[in-house]
């Protein structure tokens, strides 16, 4: 999917120095930024097909959309106050953002990996297979959230192997050297490593349904002070999530492009869909947002975070960042509460009334 990430050493550099949104205000023009995953290939349609002008002039604002190659670099410029909102992941918005103090609400619950992101072993059967090897992995993102919690069902720590950090944009090429046995990445380049000979998936997030979600993060005092900015996100979103279930000839070609974007063609890009828990209507998204499962979920992911030492700027504990729920709920800090979960856009557009 995306380097879904934290960028080690470099993203925690530009963290401590990065300046913060300074306060919001009102204002007319805004800018979004995304990298290459299935589930995040719809805001290029977005922008390209003309769909988030029209609901942007709706609402008397204008919404740039900015495509970055790199996944880790989008989350740092959008920390450093470059972009008013970012696609990136659950854990990768509570490291990064929120915990280097950039308040930020998640507005699009967009999806759940559900095979997207996989474990691939060369000429070898079983996870188990993977002890004493040297494994490609873009480190401290999800890839590595997802090893972690497949070593846990074989027995196995991080202590058994060795972590090679390697960028997403590079990890088909490390592949295809013959010194790689092990990479963990996530679509497209599952697909590409899989249709090579003796690659073998071990592993995948259908076994850990839920836990890496793909949103749309933004600012949280860009959001309260531009409530516009979020309706036109949400609405914009929505339209094409229906275009691309409606089986037209238009949805269809939507899917197509998306394909062609992200470097496959439309059999290519709906079998990635596939391995995709799109939350097409907006209603589910808003269920699974709501739902006491992603309390847990972000439990476990704030346990991780903490356990590698990336919660946040030097984190004392567990709970130095706060995590609020649209029920109230909060997991840690209440004092320090700088990622939130906002069902109530998406619960807009359910309703009908964006």
């Amino acid at each position: 999917m995306k380097s879904r990430v934290f960028g080690s050493l470099l993203a925690a550099a530009v963290l401590l120095t990065a300046p913060f949104h300074a306060q919001a205000a009102e204002k007319k023009d805004f800018k979004v930024c995304w990298s290459i995953y299935a589930g995040w290939m719809p805001w290029g349609y977005l922008a390209d097909s003309g769909i988030m002008k029209k609901w942007a002039d709706k609402y008397g604002i204008t919404v740039e959309i900015t495509r970055i190659n790199d996944y880790v670099e989008s989350i740092n410029q959008y920390t450093a106050g470059g972009f008013d909102g970012c696609g990136m992941t659950n854990m990768d918005a509570l490291s990064i953002p929120a915990g280097g103090g950039v308040d930020t609400t998640i507005l699009i619950m967009g999806d759940f990996s559900n095979g997207n992101d996989a474990i691939i072993l060369k000429d070898k059967e079983t996870l188990a297979d993977i002890k004493g090897q040297s494994v490609n992995i873009v480190e401290l993102s999800v890839s590595h959230y997802m090893l972690a919690r497949a070593l846990d069902t074989v027995g196995l720590s991080e202590k058994d192997l060795t972590i090679v950090n390697t960028s997403d944009a590079d990890m088909v090429a490390a592949w295809e050297t013959a010194d790689v046995t092990a990479v963990v990445t996530w679509n497209p380049m599952v697909s590409e490593i899989l249709a090579k000979p003796g690659a073998k998936s071990v592993f995948d997030s259908t076994q850990i349904p839920g836990e890496i979600m793909d949103l749309m993060a933004v600012n949280t005092d860009t959001l309260k002070d531009n409530p516009a900015f979020g309706k036109a996100l949400v609405g914009a979103w929505f339209e094409v999530m229906s275009l691309m279930t409606s089986g037209t000839p238009e949805g269809e070609a939507a899917l197509e492009e998306m394909g062609k974007a992200s470097g496959t063609d439309l059999a290519g890009y709906k079998a990635q869909l596939a391995a995709t828990a799109m939350f097409y209507k907006p209603a589910d998204a808003v269920a699974f947002t709501e739902s006491k499962d992603n309390v847990q979920t972000m439990d476990l992911v704030r346990n991780f975070l903490f356990d590698h030492g990336i919660l946040g700027t030097n984190a004392a504990s567990v709970d130095a960042v706060g995590i609020a729920f649209p029920d109230g709920t909060i997991l840690g800090s209440k004092d320090n509460v700088k990622l939130r979960f906002d069902s109530s856009f998406m619960a807009m557009a359910a309703k009908g009334e964006l």
